[in-house]
């Protein structure tokens, strides 16, 4: 259900002011640890770190606490915090090993039904991908590896855009990806010239800098913000969207989800408010399920 309006709670509030912890001779240090030991060994190393995490990092635990209790009949207890938290490490370990092109590590599986996503992005057909702060976008990018006549660009902040390029200074140099910083004048343009040319246009869609922008929709239980911006892009350029999302099922596997969303490619201009609204709510409606 969707509301009017909503002011930012604390965490909305501050996300952008929150430096991230660690460092690149820490990044550097781990990359060398996961590509020469292996992923088991790198696994069992990052216990002790997240168990320092968790003792250091009250915000966090608190965050995953509050989290994981609104998922209904969860555990939210210490072990289930410090679970959820060491997923999440392990998850993002991962990552250098999807940057460093080693898929054969992983079993990727992609649900995409009727082979609706890729069948159109195959034909040539400029779409956006919009993701959350879940799960794991290099799984997703992973899509690119297996259908090579794909290419996904990332449409992002500048602050984002930046740590993106010093993790991969320090992950793999050679890692280098497509992205387009939001904030500069020729973003716009850069995005409906990629579409153009068909390709797929990730954005994390759950979070923005600006509240103005946000409306309020039911997820998990309570009234949440998030940003009708990037709906707005896609109908004003009148491009599909899918939601995406890259599910760590444990082990070595992952499930992407591509599911659709809203195709604003015959959107007129008296109708897009409505369907940018519609479709920011099917999006959060899909980021809840697979949440719970």
């Amino acid at each position: 259900m969707e509301r009017p309006t909503s002011a930012p709670d604390d965490n909305q509030k501050n996300w952008t002011t929150q430096k991230e912890r660690g460092n690149r001779l820490a990044l550097r240090l781990i990359a060398w640890i996961a590509l020469h030991l292996g992923r088991r060994v790198s696994r069992w190393v990052l216990v002790p770190v997240v168990a320092y995490f968790y003792l250091s990092s009250p915000l966090a635990r608190r965050a995953s606490e509050k989290y994981l209790s609104r998922i209904p009949g969860g555990d939210h207890g210490v072990l289930a915090v410090f679970r959820h938290l060491y997923t999440f490490a392990a998850v993002t370990l991962d990552r250098i090993y999807f940057l460093n092109g080693r898929l054969d590590l992983f079993e990727v599986k992609i649900e995409d039904k009727d082979n609706r996503a890729l069948g159109m992005a195959t034909r040539g057909v400029g779409m956006f991908l919009m993701g959350a702060h879940m799960g794991s976008f290099e799984s997703v990018r992973s899509i690119a590896k297996q259908y090579p006549s794909l290419k996904m660009v990332l449409l992002m902040y500048e602050e984002n855009a930046r740590n993106i390029k010093q993790l991969l200074n320090a992950i793999n140099p050679e890692a280098q990806q497509d992205i387009i910083a939001l904030g500069q004048p020729s973003a716009m343009l850069q995005v409906r010239d990629q579409l153009k040319e068909g390709a797929l246009v990730g954005v994390l869609a759950d979070r923005s800098i600006e509240a103005a922008g946000n409306i309020s929709v039911d997820f998990l239980g309570q009234p949440a913000a998030f940003p009708l911006g990037p709906f707005r892009l896609a109908a004003m350029l009148k491009h599909p969207v899918f939601h995406m999302v890259g599910i760590y099922q444990g082990g070595n596997r992952y499930t992407i989800h591509l599911e659709p969303v809203m195709d604003f490619a015959h959107t007129v201009p008296t109708e897009r408010e409505e369907a940018s609204r519609a479709a920011l709510v099917r999006y959060v409606g899909l980021l809840e399920l697979h949440c719970l």
